[in-house]
């Protein structure tokens, strides 16, 4: 949809030295009887100050018009020129029409995750998701990291504030399956975890927090986890001086390093039909497309290492697959081509 404000300074502009014509052409028209043609090159030439002649020699009366229309008009003149000029040299209309294509695509979108924030934390979630071919849309209102933004033309991001319902709603809340709120203030993602969870009971929510106590609070508005990074990112370089070597490795599997192997959670609604409340062995996700089962997580919530491969996968049930992510798709590409037969 067309955005009228977006572009007010040139409305203003193109108003302001549409009316000075007019006023130019209907004083010359009235006063010295001027052809329109004429009445129209008088007014250009005296609004503009270029110093052509005039059509023919005005009468005292014409020579006030004259004045006075040169002493308003210069300046408003000068204004709108410059005004239009800088949005075409400027590229100004280049990034509206840039942020038009964004907002048409975010309108469309299902399915995905929302980041309150394009900070270090956000902006690692980012890289995150898109490293895992996961869509998102990321909320950002300061003015210097939406012009970044505008840089990286595959980013979905919408210029506004996280903790409004309607930039929640324009970032299709609705529809999306999963929230991360990074703001720098606790109270902001406190403000942003009790809008999201009230607009959508069904949202995954995760949430940063910096102080000790907020984590409860926060989990008490409805987060579903909340992560401290300075408390993590200490534990971890801790971990690291303990056991270099399984961090690493860990690192390595939960893609911090690398996009080459995945670790994945797989729940039983996912399954096609025909392999639900089937065990392990029946599944035959190694056969089928290389990856490996390595955890699995009963209704109850309990959670099995390397799980016996006749496990039953009843409802509520998740699995946790460990491969590349190539290794990964296959497997979903399996999964999607057995529902369709099922169905």
């Amino acid at each position: 949809m067309f955005n009228f404000t977006y572009f007010r300074k040139v409305y203003i502009a193109l108003l302001l030295l549409i009316t000075i014509l007019f006023v130019g052409i209907t004083g010359f028209i009235f006063i010295e009887d001027y052809s329109l043609g004429e009445a129209f090159y008088m007014t250009v030439i005296t609004i503009s100050t270029v110093g052509f002649n005039e059509v023919r020699p005005l009468s005292d009366v014409g020579r006030v018009f004259t004045a006075f229309l040169i002493i308003f008009s210069f300046s408003t003149f000068v204004y709108a020129v410059t005004s239009i000029s800088n949005y075409i040299l400027d590229g100004e209309y280049k990034i509206y029409f840039r942020d038009l294509r964004i907002n048409k695509k975010v309108n469309k979108i299902s399915g995905h995750t929302i980041i309150c924030g394009y900070g270090r934390n956000g902006m690692q979630a980012a890289v995150e998701l898109k490293a895992h071919r996961r869509k998102y849309i990321v909320i950002e209102q300061d003015k210097d990291l939406n012009e970044a933004l505008r840089e990286e033309h595959d980013i979905l991001f919408i210029e506004g504030d996280a903790t409004l319902d309607k930039d929640l709603e324009r970032a299709g809340i609705a529809t999306a399956t999963s929230l991360i709120t990074t703001l720098p203030k606790d109270a902001d993602n406190l403000f942003v975890v009790l809008t999201a969870r009230e607009m959508n009971p069904d949202l995954l929510i995760i949430s940063r927090a910096s102080k000790d106590n907020s984590d409860k609070k926060l989990k008490r508005a409805g987060a579903d986890n909340v992560i401290m990074p300075d408390k993590i990112g200490g534990a971890h370089m801790a971990s690291l001086v303990i056991k270099p070597d399984v961090i690493e490795f860990m690192d390595y599997v939960m893609g911090q390093g690398t996009s080459s192997v995945n670790l994945e959670e797989i729940t039983f609604e996912n399954l096609p039909d025909s392999l639900k409340n089937k065990s392990i062995r029946e599944l035959g996700i190694r056969d089928k497309s290389g990856a490996n089962i390595v955890g699995f997580r009963t209704r109850d919530g309990e959670y099995i290492i390397n799980p016996s491969p006749d496990t039953i996968i009843t409802p509520l049930a998740k699995i946790f697959v460990l491969g590349t992510l190539e290794q990964i798709d296959a497997f979903r590409e399996f999964a999607t081509q057995q529902n369709l037969l099922d169905n």
